[in-house]
């Protein structure tokens, strides 16, 4: 008898254990959960630590309480100019309403998928109005600010809050960046063109400046060398005419030998002259005067 209570005891006890097992449940701090009865949400709980629930009636649904990130597959984006681009982004969000969160999705596959054809849309729509030079300039920032607002309006429908979108890279097709680089190549040739050009015309310039100047200098060369020979002229006629008016004779006889001098200075010099020829006056010893002779 005594046996049989024992046992009774036992089996409640452990039945006892059982329900008071199942109707406890521990809520992580990186955690929310929605406590559920028979398909139906009862209660959604936030904060963390120790929660009770039906036993065999209720369940729990744990929904993540971190901040989550959802990564878009390469997509090609059109831009304003007509530009294509190969964009990979992602995004950050959190779930700020386990039960709305559960209601629009039910578990966080198909999250990632809602949320992904947003951000796709999104991109889509935002950056098709841009120009390509905004997309990857300073402005990039307020575009990105611009399509989070978008993305967590539609997401926040479904207890969803995005905090933040980023685009990773955004980079041309392959056959875009060719084409590219040959019209980047083809500038900087004809830039090149035109700055050998100018600085042809510059030289040119150059060139025939001191070209003019050299004419310049020389005329003023020539013209003052002209002076000078003129004044030089001048002055040696001078003096000749004063030492001719001096001494008549002995600039005769100096003319005389200096016309002697350039005329037989040379060894095969050959004269065919009369003797008495007034070249040859002063070769003539008696047809010097004695005041002549004198000065000779």
């Amino acid at each position: 008898m005594n046996k049989t209570i024992l046992t009774i005891i036992a089996i409640i006890l452990v039945v006892a254990g059982a329900i008071a097992a199942s109707s406890m449940f521990t809520v992580y701090q990186s955690e929310q959960a929605i406590v559920m009865q028979f398909g139906k949400p009862q209660s959604v709980i936030q904060e963390p630590g120790l929660n009770f629930k039906l036993p065999f009636v209720q369940d729990v649904v744990y929904v993540d309480k971190r901040v989550l990130s959802v990564s878009t597959k390469r997509e090609e984006v059109v831009t304003r100019d007509q530009k294509r681009l190969m964009v990979d982004s992602f995004a950050r969000f959190r779930i700020a309403n386990p039960l709305l969160y559960y209601q629009s999705f039910g578990n966080i596959e198909i999250a990632y998928q809602r949320l992904e054809t947003i951000l796709n849309s999104q991109l889509r729509q935002n950056l098709g109005r841009e120009i390509l030079t905004n997309i990857v300039s300073g402005e990039r920032s307020n575009l990105m600010n611009q399509i989070r607002l978008q993305v967590n309006k539609e997401a926040k429908a479904s207890g969803i809050d995005v905090v933040d979108v980023r685009i990773i890279r955004a980079d041309l097709p392959k056959e875009n960046s060719e084409k590219v680089f040959d019209r980047m190549r083809s500038q900087r040739e004809q830039e090149a063109k035109e700055i050998r050009a100018t600085g042809a015309e510059i030289a040119q310039r150059i060139k025939a400046n001191a070209e003019k100047e050299r004419t310049v200098l020389l005329a003023n060369a020539t013209k003052d060398s002209e002076i000078l020979r003129g004044n030089g002229d001048g002055e040696k006629s001078r003096i000749f005419a004063e030492a001719f008016g001096k001494d008549e004779d002995f600039f005769s006889f100096y003319r005389s030998m200096q016309a002697y001098r350039q005329s037989i200075s040379d060894d095969d010099t050959t004269m065919v002259l009369s003797p008495d020829s007034e070249f040859f006056r002063y070769f003539d010893q008696q047809n010097v005067q004695p005041d002549e002779a004198g000065k000779q």
